[in-house]
């Protein structure tokens, strides 16, 4: 019986580890696709004015999104 419990514990801290990363893989995305949709409705002049430029967005999205220095 202790040797199922622990498997049962093994199983449900993996399945849990799966639920955790979903959640944070989504909400990332949803930073990433947030920043893109905001960045994208300002105009070239408020780009501009940010010292962005519409190349840049992907970038930039990426970099709140996931950190990531492209």
């Amino acid at each position: 019986m202790n040797t199922s419990t622990a498997a049962s514990f093994g199983l449900m801290d993996r399945v849990a580890s799966v639920m955790k990363s979903a959640k944070e893989a989504l909400h990332r995305r949803k930073v990433y696709n947030q920043t893109v949709s905001e960045l994208r409705a300002l105009s070239t002049r408020e780009l501009n004015d940010l010292g962005i430029s519409r190349s840049m967005i992907t970038r930039i999205a990426l970099e709140a999104a996931y950190g990531k220095n492209i």
